[in-house]
């Protein structure tokens, strides 16, 4: 089987964290690279996690780049209610021995994609500032890109009323990215919020005994409390992994070919994606839709990713 060619473009964050770990593992994925966004936490501190992830998971081969460091237009708000100061508080991981590249996320991304034959697809799980910056920089990677898998939007929100968090996080990057003509892919909250680390996913987790795995369980252990905290959920979503996950297997989800908007100049609606399941608007699809997901499938393959590290 050929291994499907992606570069994770996040702000870790406990979801991202997981993200990582999963598609490194599968055999299915190939991870060319990890990208950095601010987002969950201020860049510094997403590429010192993202390199903390690597360093768990063994990955000294895969590069890791640095890129904005603020959204294209607006002033940076960080997750710490959910995610903690560091951006990935609970487990407690030493200071990694791997640096990251010198070569800027935005100059990487659009190099890799010049450099391919239209197989490297795009798994931005954080604002979209990095993607579309690329995009606006050289528009000829657009017939480059196999597909952008993203985390974000939905027909609610979670950060306002209207709006998740990595659309609201910088809503005219992700203006770009659903404009762009690229084939893209939405992974939202309808889909995520029924991604949930339950406690008898807990414990298939904790049963797998190795130490990556022991990490993701610290992980959802934090990642549960702020959730319960601040949004009352049971158990956590782990949102960012379904966006591998479908790279991995498209047929967990359950998807639609819409049209999306987003809006980026509503006082109350701001990063709110107007996904128009009803066809009301007459505009013509531009992403496909995730509006659900088979759960039991989802967490077969995320731990059995988690089961192939030693």
């Amino acid at each position: 089987m050929m291994k499907r060619k992606i570069i994770i473009d996040c702000d870790p964050g406990h979801d991202d964290a997981i993200a990582i770990l999963v598609a490194a593992a599968h055999p299915g994925l190939e991870l060319l690279a990890i990208t950095t966004v601010a987002g969950n936490a201020e860049l510094g501190k997403t590429t010192l996690n993202a390199l903390k992830v690597c360093e768990i998971a063994k990955l000294s081969g895969v590069p890791v780049a640095r890129g904005a460091g603020r959204p294209l237009v607006r002033d940076r708000e960080a997750a710490s209610e959910i995610h903690g100061d560091s951006g990935m508080d609970g487990p407690i991981l030493p200071d990694p021995l791997l640096r990251e590249t010198e070569e800027h996320a935005v100059d990487l991304i659009i190099r890799m994609l010049m450099e391919s034959g239209g197989d490297i697809t795009l798994v931005p799980v954080g604002p979209l500032t990095n993607i579309a910056m690329a995009i606006r920089r050289e528009p000829r990677i657009v017939p480059k890109i196999q597909e952008i898998v993203l985390m974000g939007g939905g027909t609610f929100g979670n950060w306002t009323p209207a709006a998740e968090f990595n659309i609201w996080a910088d809503a005219e990057a992700a203006q770009v990215v659903f404009g762009s003509g690229a084939p893209v892919t939405m992974i939202g909250l309808d889909a995520t919020h029924q991604a949930l680390a339950t406690p008898e996913i807990n414990e298939r987790i904790m049963a797998i005994a190795n130490p990556v795995a022991g990490f993701v369980g610290e992980l959802l252990t934090f990642f549960g409390k702020t959730y319960k905290e601040f949004f009352d959920f049971d158990a956590p979503p782990v949102h960012d992994v379904c966006s591998v996950v479908y790279c991995i297997d498209p047929s967990v989800f359950d998807c639609r070919f819409l049209n999306v908007t987003v809006e980026t100049r509503g006082e109350l609606s701001y990063g709110m994606t107007l996904v128009d399941i009803h066809g009301v608007t007459g505009r013509p699809p531009n992403a496909t839709v995730a509006l659900g997901l088979d759960h039991g499938r989802l967490w077969d393959i995320i731990i059995g990713a988690l089961s192939r590290y030693k």
